[in-house]
């Protein structure tokens, strides 16, 4: 967790060597930031994630022993169970359209980010998810969760899934969406953005989700959006 110095403690899983020693200078460059500690696989990570209790932790999608997917799931999971801290994560990938990225967002990840992304833009990323936002690579989440949306069986939309929201919570849930932020949703419907972040923290509860970003992804899966 962040030290006395109120720094963001950061750790890393990627099974190449050359690419932790890059992104291990980075982050120990940074003021505000400390590397918590290193790990080759999924499995090593969720050893990590109990022994540091990291605030942010950058996990690799395609390792050996155990796949960043999995091990997402896992450290969350046990998060969860102990009661303890739940460290963001950003999923690591190569390419923008990886259904293992759909896949760790519906495991709990707070978004991800491609692994030739911008020094500054990695370091803005880490410093949003320790704030509590989701970030995403460049380019179209919507896209993403449209193309793997067209890989599932073809079927109407499943709306019993709403049911447990109340029709309020309904209209924010699909006006987060579509990628709406907190202030155009409170425009749109007429209410303080407080409000907003109520509902949308109640809509979170009763659907099971994590993230803003998790919403989405639930929203394409169930074709709730046209």
């Amino acid at each position: 967790m962040a030290d006395t110095a109120g720094r963001i403690s950061v750790a890393l899983v990627d099974d190449q060597p050359l690419f932790r020693a890059g992104i291990r200078m980075l982050i120990e460059s940074q003021a505000d930031m400390e590397l918590s500690g290193e790990a080759g696989d999924g499995e090593e990570a969720v050893a990590l994630a109990m022994e540091r209790n990291p605030d942010v932790m950058l996990m690799d999608l395609r390792m050996p022993v155990l796949d960043g997917v999995t091990a997402t799931q896992r450290i969350l999971q046990q998060a969860d169970a102990e009661g303890g801290n739940k460290p963001k994560i950003i999923a690591l990938t190569t390419f923008n359209r990886d259904q293992a990225v759909v896949e760790a967002v519906q495991a709990g990840a707070s978004g991800y980010l491609l692994k030739s992304a911008e020094p500054e833009f990695l370091l803005a990323a880490i410093r949003t998810v320790h704030s509590g936002y989701s970030v995403i690579a460049p380019g179209s989440v919507h896209e993403l969760f449209q193309h793997a949306a067209r890989t599932l069986p073809s079927a109407g939309p499943d709306l019993s899934v709403l049911e447990v929201l109340s029709a309020r919570e309904r209209d924010v849930f699909l006006l987060a969406a579509k990628g709406l932020a907190n202030a155009e949703m409170a425009d749109s419907l007429f209410v303080s953005e407080a409000t907003i972040k109520t509902h949308l923290r109640s809509v979170l509860d009763k659907l099971g989700l994590r993230t803003r970003l998790q919403l989405v992804a639930f929203a394409y899966e169930r074709r709730l959006l046209g």
